[in-house]
């Protein structure tokens, strides 16, 4: 009878931006996660959760900070941190007035969890949610938000 050897599957690092998991691929090739993907499943995750006003960040600094070409807004609200199949998230959110900060902020981590994890195949071993400002709800945004639902 032949020893046959596993052996462990492992995403290697390419870059800061990207992992390669050769262990969730086939024999095809190579599947690569880049931090984008990886981004814009956190930012549409936060955005679901009731309460969630937006993406942290100064209205003016993003402005200009995109007119001469840096990152954008939900690029700076959001750090990803790769190593090998594992990823840990911070994510700065601003909230909308009359929520209670650690439910919203427990649904926040719940949800990019989940995404993240049945999306990618990667294990979440962390989100940190930053709660920078509590925002006044005005009668116009919630007149666009009950003719949105």
């Amino acid at each position: 009878m032949k020893d046959l050897k596993i052996k462990k599957k492992e995403c290697i690092e390419q870059s800061s931006s990207s992992t390669t998991c050769p262990g969730k691929g086939s024999e095809l090739g190579l599947i690569k996660i880049h931090e984008n993907v990886i981004s814009s499943i956190v930012r549409k995750a936060a955005l679901s959760v009731d309460g969630v006003s937006r993406l942290a960040g100064s209205s003016f600094v993003d402005n200009i900070a995109e007119i001469v070409g840096s990152r954008k807004i939900s690029d700076r609200a959001i750090a990803i941190k790769l190593d090998e199949d594992k990823v840990e998230i911070e994510i700065k959110i601003n909230m909308k007035f009359g929520y209670k900060v650690p439910e919203v902020a427990s649904e926040i981590q719940t949800a990019i969890i989940e995404q993240v994890e049945n999306v990618t195949g990667m294990n979440v071993i962390g989100v940190n949610v930053v709660v920078q400002e509590i925002e006044e709800v005005t009668e116009h945004a919630e007149k666009e938000e009950e003719e949105n639902q």
